[in-house]
């Protein structure tokens, strides 16, 4: 959460955070990573006073709000117009980490929006792939590849079944 260690010293000046940012911001990347939808009434004061009280967090929450509507666009055509928009509204900020992703969403620019033809993530293969990094922490000194590629087929084994 290199963001919010970074804003924990842009409080605003005049408010009761001044003298105790860390302390304000500690224990908040929970609140800051949910959707705003998502986060729970009981939780959803404290957001929104951490919010109040960063300027440049509050901008780069709003930020993340935003770009997470481009997963909603209907057509590739919006989709292209809003993912260009936060681009641009991202490179006029002020805050360095907004215009850092700003570039790194340029860069890979054609891969994002190409998510529209079919509307297919790639989520599934992720976790498919972080499941065989911990088989394979978890298999270090087994002798046997063969051992190891049954172990890879029975990890899917009930999911992929024709029972």
């Amino acid at each position: 959460m290199i963001i919010a260690r970074q804003q924990q010293q842009t409080v605003m000046p005049g408010t009761r955070f001044r003298d105790e940012p860390k302390k304000f911001i500690k224990g908040s990347r929970y609140l800051l990573l949910r959707n705003y939808d998502s986060v729970k009434e009981k939780d959803r004061s404290r957001l929104d006073t951490l919010l109040e009280a960063n300027g440049p967090l509050y901008e780069i929450h709003t930020m993340k709000e935003q770009l997470r509507l481009f997963w909603e666009q209907k057509t590739l055509k919006k989709g292209v117009a809003h993912l260009v928009n936060w681009i641009l509204d991202a490179m006029t900020s002020d805050v360095k980490q907004l215009r850092e992703m700003a570039s790194t969403l340029i860069d890979h620019f054609l891969g994002i929006i190409h998510y529209y033809p079919h509307k297919i993530s790639n989520g599934l293969l992720e976790g498919l792939n972080n499941k065989i990094k911990t088989m394979k922490r978890q298999a270090y000194g087994f002798r046997d590849m063969e051992y190891f590629t049954l172990r890879l087929y029975d990890l899917h084994a009930d999911r992929y079944s024709f029972k």
